[in-house]
């Protein structure tokens, strides 16, 4: 069974930092491209940034383009969100997010994922 366990939330100041973490199970983790997807209180889930499981092609929401990194480790079946410069509007329960494809593109659009982590919570201070 694939599942998907994020980590590294927390409580943060504006302007400070946070890396999340988010581990691949059950199934090859290379055949899976993933995204991170973050929902704050009375607003939808928004895409927040992908990459594919071909040459690592990425994406990113403009909002956090130039703050936010993604990358991935085969070897440790994780996905990594690197936030930096993080801003009160970034406070949301972040989820993680994968879906089985071989693409050398990805998209930020919920339908493309059937794999849903549990969520992280971020907020961050002014």
């Amino acid at each position: 069974q694939l599942q998907l366990v994020e980590s590294g939330g927390g409580l943060v100041q504006a302007g400070g930092s946070l890396r999340l973490s988010c581990v691949l199970t059950g199934f090859p983790f290379e055949h899976y491209q993933t995204a991170w997807f973050r929902q704050a209180p009375g607003k939808e889930r928004e895409g927040v940034s992908c990459i594919a499981r071909v040459l690592g092609a990425t994406d990113y929401a403009e909002s956090v383009k130039g703050r936010f990194t993604i990358s991935r480790d085969n070897d440790k079946r994780t996905t990594y969100l690197q936030m930096n410069d993080l801003k009160p509007e970034d406070s949301a329960v972040y989820y993680c997010a994968a879906q089985r494809r071989f693409g050398s593109v990805c998209r930020l659009s919920q339908a493309d994922y059937g794999t849903w982590g549990q969520g992280t919570q971020v907020t961050v201070s002014s």
